[in-house]
């Protein structure tokens, strides 16, 4: 899989371009982050611009040439970034460590979205946030039908579009607090927490 990503770093900021659209949801977003921040699919940065300043951000990706890319854009983030290359569905970090776990564009590259969740509340503390920034199939009939055909060509470039990320969320036991529209009911921000009990 991450010879598939390192190939895609070489035009990943292109296929990003429509990223100044969604921009501002991802900063209102992203402002949410507090403590020790996980962020994971960090792909080549693009994101970086969009996170509040002053944090404390473990990026992970799973492409070594993605953060390469990437490298910049931390060194210019006015705060902290530590860039890693780890697997989001195999964490190696301790339980309970991070204070906020944030995604953007992540549930619908991962091999398996549900494995990747468990792992982000395992590693999240109780009462700690849960900030994504997804793309999801669709609840409308026909836009999900659209959405299942796309997915099978996109699913050869790692991608996925049909995927319920909600639904996954909750059974990997976080407790959802609110979900709005960014484009129709097809990206979503999605905020939870994980429960203290």
């Amino acid at each position: 899989m991450a010879t598939l990503w390192d190939f895609r770093a070489k035009l990943y900021d292109i296929c990003e371009a429509s990223d100044y659209r969604r921009g501002p949801h991802k900063a209102a977003l992203f402002k949410e982050m507090r403590g020790r921040v996980l962020f994971v699919a960090a792909g080549t940065g693009i994101d970086i611009k969009h996170f509040p300043p002053g944090q404390t951000i473990v990026a992970i990706d799973i492409s070594e040439k993605m953060l390469a890319k990437a490298k910049k854009r931390a060194c210019d983030y006015p705060g902290k970034i530590v860039l890693v290359q780890a697997d989001a569905q195999n964490l190696k970090f301790r339980d309970a460590v991070f204070d906020t776990v944030a995604t953007s564009c992540t549930l619908c590259s991962v091999p398996d979205p549900l494995r990747a969740l468990r792992e982000l509340y395992r590693v999240l503390r109780p009462g700690g946030r849960l900030l994504m920034f997804e793309h999801v199939r669709s609840r409308n009939t026909l836009f999900g039908l659209a959405l299942d055909v796309m997915t099978w060509w996109t699913r050869l470039t790692g991608t996925r579009m049909n995927r319920d990320t909600v639904a996954a969320a909750h059974k990997a036991g976080f407790q959802l607090t609110g979900i709005e529209s960014v484009h129709m009911d097809i990206i979503l921000t999605i905020q939870g927490i994980k429960p203290a009990n």
